[in-house]
């Protein structure tokens, strides 16, 4: 076993990207697996990154919206919500029905939830067709990794895996770049929204042609069509290969499952799961690197990040979707530099030093937005008294400390107001006025800057330069690699109901993170909220240390096989060889 597992990895060692390209570009059927099945990431992609943008024009088409922090979250959070539910039957189906079923389903749900929030007449019609997009995305974040993987030489899969992230991230820009498109449309955010089912179209069409993953053929007893499969992705010497440790593996597990009891239905499966050690590592390893990628707070920046550059002081709709295009994009480069390295240099170390720049970038972050807080503009009485009586701000005008006002504290969510900077210098103290569209429009009428979420600020700038590197050091590691790791941890059996556990994990996280958000810069702001995403971001490094093995080059069954060993970063590497099984 040792002298296969170096053998492996002194052969993919020397695999990069060109490696990928050149044997899709012989074999081009398995880019077309790839890619096909890819639209799942990029419509997943494209319906959580869509919402940032379609958010700040549903808040100024209905009022409720607007004023309620907690309907703007639920808006928000209802498609990670779904997700949960969608990821959860998505590895029952998996394994129950296919990978390719499972797909066809996830299209079905992606195009009737872009139509329902394309019509919504009321915010809760929205957050009923974010949930139906929830069901899909939760379907599709996890079996297309798995799809591509298991269609994929072991050889090039972490980077032929990496094109659905790549795909993801891609998504992402787009929403951006249809956002902007519709900023002047009417109907704007019903466009944005309703796009999404043009690709769950596609994609739908294109699966009907393809074949289901042959490693799910071989275990449901389809070893003909399993083989005829994988006659076309790899070379003819090692289609025997194949078949052999997927025979081998099928033995173990019909071992395993006797020694153990092997159960029937759900929880009788769960049982067994858990009882078997290498799926048991597998889901530690598997759950970890989840939950740390949600923890990090990646989905704040991604959901929200047009009102964070507002945070930061950029207070134009526009301008902030513009600004948030460039760290999308950042987002999409970053999966690409991802394809050439996942599988020359490894996930695992991609993951710890994409961690270490997450930390880093989110503590400069913190202290960028304490910054902007507290050299903020003052509050002018002169400058508000220019205005109406009627238009300053009633908590100003009644306030004992009224004289000690700065910009953050006419902002406090309490006091239901904006600040309308000074016409001489939009750095300079200005008004504290009634937030309402009346005298948003008196502020503007000045050739005036209105500002709700952020206040005018030097270091502004710094704040989305900031934001730009923790994508870059986000996207190839913590991006892209947790879900490369969970299409490739567990044994063929439990891969699905794995698969599935890891994502509901995720999206369980992703929920917390993206329904506390905007709760949390109101009780900590920006800053503390910064610092405490760094604080858990270094928590999960230090468990992505302890619980999660290198996997990179090894078959499917040779990653199983390490997990029953057993694994741990202090063991003693026995050579320079094996160093990447070992640690």
């Amino acid at each position: 076993m040792n002298r296969m597992v170096e053998s492996r990895i002194s052969r993919t060692d020397k695999t990069e990207f060109t490696e990928c390209w050149r044997t899709s570009w012989k074999t081009p059927y398995i880019m077309r697996l790839a890619l096909s099945a890819g639209i799942g990431g990029l419509l997943f992609g494209y319906d959580t990154g869509v919402i940032s943008g379609a958010l700040l024009y549903i808040r100024e088409d209905f009022d409720s919206v607007d004023e309620k922090t907690w309907l703007q979250e639920t808006i928000v959070s209802m498609a990670v919500a779904g997700a949960i539910f969608g990821a959860a039957a998505g590895g029952w189906m998996n394994d129950r029905f296919g990978r390719k079923k499972s797909i066809l389903v996830a299209d079905m749900l992606f195009f009737v939830g872009a139509i329902i929030m394309a019509v919504a007449p009321a915010p809760w019609v929205i957050i009923v067709g974010r949930i139906f997009v929830g069901f899909g995305v939760g379907m599709a974040s996890m079996t297309a990794p798995l799809y591509i993987s298991e269609a994929s030489p072991h050889r090039i899969r972490g980077a032929l895996v990496s094109t659905n992230g790549l795909l993801i991230t891609g998504g992402q820009f787009l929403s951006y770049l249809i956002n902007l498109a519709f900023t002047n449309v009417a109907g704007n955010w019903r466009w944005m929204l309703g796009v999404a089912s043009i690709p769950a179209l596609v994609q739908f069409v294109l699966m009907l042609s393809l074949p289901e993953s042959p490693r799910w053929l071989f275990r449901n007893g389809k070893e003909e069509e399993a083989r005829s499969i994988m006659e076309r992705i790899y070379p003819a010497e090692e289609v025997e290969e194949e078949l052999s440790a997927l025979r081998t593996a099928a033995e173990q597990e019909k071992r395993i499952a006797s020694s153990l009891g092997d159960e029937g239905g759900l929880f009788g499966q769960l049982r067994s799961a858990w009882r078997n050690d290498a799926v048991r590592r597998g889901l530690y390893a598997g759950v970890t690197v989840q939950v740390a990628q949600q923890f990090v707070g990646i989905n704040t920046v991604m959901y929200y990040s047009p009102t964070i550059i507002q945070f930061a002081g950029f207070a134009s709709n526009k301008t902030a979707m513009a600004l948030s295009l460039i760290t999308s994009g950042l987002n999409a480069v970053g999966s690409i530099v991802s394809m050439f390295f996942v599988d020359r240099y490894g996930r695992r170390r991609l993951m710890i030093i994409s961690m270490i720049g997450i930390i880093t970038c989110l503590i400069v972050l913190s202290i960028i937005f304490f910054r902007a807080s507290v050299t903020a503009p003052k509050i002018s009485p002169t400058e508000t008294a220019f205005f109406s009586p009627n238009a300053s701000c009633r908590a100003y005008t009644e306030a004992i400390d009224a004289g000690s006002w700065g910009c953050m504290t006419c902002l406090n969510k309490e006091n239901h107001c904006g600040f309308c900077s000074s016409g001489m210098n939009p750095r300079a103290d200005g008004a504290c006025l009634e937030m309402n569209d009346e005298v948003r429009g008196m502020c503007r009428a000045e050739k005036r800057i209105w500002y709700t979420k952020g206040c005018p600020s030097k270091v502004g700038f710094m704040a989305v330069i900031f934001l730009g590197l923790y994508i870059i050091v986000y996207s190839p590691g913590m991006g892209t690699v947790p879900w490369i790791v969970n299409s490739e941890i567990y044994p063929l059996k439990y891969r699905g109901l794995g698969g599935g556990i890891a994502a509901v994990s995720n999206w369980c996280s992703n929920l917390i993170v993206s329904e506390t958000f905007l709760t949390l810069t109101e009780h900590l702001g920006s800053s503390g909220t910064f610092m405490l995403f760094a604080g858990l971001s270094l928590t999960g490094v230090v468990f992505i240390f302890l619980l999660v093995p290198e996997t990179k080059g090894l078959q499917f069954e040779e990653v199983e096989k390490m997990l029953h060993k057993g694994y741990s970063p202090f063991k003693k590497k026995r050579s320079k060889s094996n160093e990447n099984v070992v640690g």
